[in-house]
């Protein structure tokens, strides 16, 4: 349910039906928008008679809302979220472009892709310590070994980092030492990881499943909001369709429907919804066009000898001149690219 205040109600009349409200056992989010306030009610509310808050002078109008996601959905929040990780700002008119390996490999190979998706223009660094692999016998990645490692690149570049997490046994680590936290499209719906998480301060990125629709991506997103991170990126990545010449399917409309549902920011990996390097770019100036708020893009050094996902990733000197060609079309869509 949704309250909306009349324009310039004062914060004490606020208050005062925000405590009414609570007393029914409801959580109340508040959402300050542009010229006025809005009341958002999450919990039982089919015992909550509309026409006794409506007639509160204050008030402007009650709306039930029918979608079960809550947190989530712009109805409650009409404005755009804005993440912030450091320097780098996702949504609300910002576009950051998260870059790195598929896999961290070594210190003499992170650091030096840091170095130079960070000279082409990427905001933050992006690389796996603990990889999910279809197969036991390929590349888990270097594990606690491979985040010190991102460290070291942080701390040479400056560039937040951005990795994937699998454990929720996990969660202390990688809230000490990683400024943004993945969640894989294979986790999208391990709850329990989902509900750990949403107890953690760093801004979470929230890939969509394989195979899973708008509404239940949403409601992912709703079970770390609903336990009290609200930080949260959502990252189209491709999705499973017939087509088998491509790696998955990048939804593009995903971007524009995601947009009109929810108020949280959306990015676009075109690396892994293509699976192969040459249609890296025109998907993502594609992502860029349909109104994405990012790109999380796989670059390596020596893609013909990465240990995952060598024939998806960018060689920097591609990225960079991607780079520029993203530039651009940030610009004439109005937006900022945050560098």
């Amino acid at each position: 349910m949704v309250v909306v205040m009349k324009p310039g109600t004062r914060q004490q009349d606020i208050d005062a039906l925000v405590s009414k409200l609570k007393e029914l056992d409801l959580d109340v989010g508040i959402t300050n928008g542009v010229g006025c306030t809005i009341l958002g009610l999450v919990g039982d509310t089919t015992a909550v008679d509309m026409d006794k808050i409506s007639i509160n002078p204050h008030v402007e109008r009650v709306m039930r809302v029918q979608e079960p996601y809550k947190k989530a959905n712009r109805k409650f929040h009409p404005e755009d979220t804005v993440v912030s990780v450091g320097n780098a700002k996702i949504g609300g008119g910002n576009f950051s472009v998260i870059a790195g390996p598929c896999s961290v490999e070594s210190e003499a190979q992170i650091c030096a892709v840091a170095e130079d998706v960070k000279a082409s223009g990427a905001a933050l660094l992006r690389g796996g310590a603990f990889k999910p692999r279809t197969s036991p016998y390929s590349f888990q990645g270097m594990g606690t070994a491979g985040l010190d490692l991102l460290m070291e690149a942080r701390k040479q570049t400056g560039l937040p980092i951005v990795t994937e997490i699998m454990d929720p046994r996990m969660a202390e680590l990688f809230e000490r030492e990683v400024d943004v936290v993945q969640v894989g499209a294979r986790n999208m719906q391990n709850f329990e990881l989902l509900k750990e998480v949403g107890k953690m301060s760093k801004p979470i990125l929230l890939k969509r499943g394989l195979s899973n629709t708008y509404e239940e991506w949403i409601m992912s997103a709703e079970y770390i909001m609903a336990a009290g991170n609200e930080n949260v990126i959502l990252c189209e990545r491709g999705v499973r369709t017939f087509e088998t010449y491509t790696r998955n399917t990048l939804d593009v409309s995903a971007i524009p429907a995601i947009k009109q549902m929810s108020h949280l920011p959306v990015i676009v990996d075109p690396s892994h919804a293509a699976g192969m390097y040459w249609m890296v770019e025109p998907l993502a100036l594609a992502a860029v066009a349909a109104g994405a708020d990012g790109l999380i893009i796989e670059v390596h050094n020596d893609p013909a000898h990465a240990k995952c996902d060598g024939q998806q990733s960018l060689t920097p000197q591609n990225f960079d001149a991607l780079m520029h060609k993203v530039s651009a079309l940030v610009d004439l869509m109005g937006k900022t690219l945050v560098k």
